[in-house]
């Protein structure tokens, strides 16, 4: 090719957005062979299959609480709450999760070492599990469902985006609100879409302590987001 125009338009996605995405792509494939029949027990073995598997990994608040009744996480299956970001309700939830890993994933690795990014996803899917938790735990009159797919570990990582521009915005002394933007619209469409077709939970309570979660482990993950903040705290 000529000098110039070797080089991709597209930033290759990094292994370790492939390595989250996986076991997500690896259930929906093997759901997808139970709708098309190439599991026993006919064409409904798919639903029966993601069914099982939803009951099997996702996190009701009700683990945690017990937990922190006892003093003892022993038995609390507590793993549950890396769990539950893997699996989803269905193919198009999945879908969505999948896009925002890739494409926030892939932008946030730019400025993250791999393991970053892992961390943020981790803690964002853990950290949004224990605030859900905790908020169930002091409305025991309110009902909270389990929490379901990755939308509050994909949160994390629109967290440390926002934190990118954020920064950036600063350096160029324009309006750092700005950064929020997208998560302002994102739970404005949520609101909208539950207030319209039904199904409005209580899951953005988890999505939007993940996202805070992301933001704020930014500073300590984000090579140089520490002398951001001091530069900031002493121009003030």
């Amino acid at each position: 090719m000529r000098a110039g125009y070797d080089e991709s338009p597209v930033n290759p996605v990094p292994a370790v957005i492939w390595l989250l995405a996986l076991p997500i792509l690896a259930s929906e494939l093997y759901f997808g062979l139970g709708r098309l029949g190439f599991l026993s027990g006919g064409s409904g073995a798919g639903q029966a299959a993601r069914q099982i598997m939803v009951e099997r990994t996702a996190f009701a608040p009700e683990f945690l609480i017990r937990a922190w009744d006892r003093h003892s996480v022993a038995g609390g299956q507590l793993w549950r709450m890396l769990s539950y970001p893997f699996v989803h309700y269905s193919m198009t939830h999945a879908l969505f999760v999948l896009v925002f890993l890739l494409a926030l994933g892939n932008m946030v690795a730019l400025a993250m070492r791999p393991w970053a990014v892992a961390v943020v996803f981790a803690s964002a899917a853990v950290g949004g599990a224990a605030v859900y938790a905790a908020i169930a735990a002091a409305l025991p009159q309110m009902r909270f469902d389990p929490l379901v797919g990755g939308y509050p570990a994909v949160y994390g990582l629109l967290g440390a985006f926002t934190f990118l521009l954020w920064a950036r915005l600063g350096e160029e002394h324009a309006n750092q609100f700005r950064a929020f933007t997208l998560i302002g619209f994102l739970l404005a469409f949520q609101l909208i879409f539950g207030v319209l077709f039904g199904g409005a939970g209580k899951n953005w309570i988890a999505e939007v302590a993940g996202f805070v979660i992301g933001f704020l482990m930014s500073f300590v993950l984000v090579p140089g987001g520490l002398a951001r903040l001091r530069g900031r705290i002493r121009h003030r």
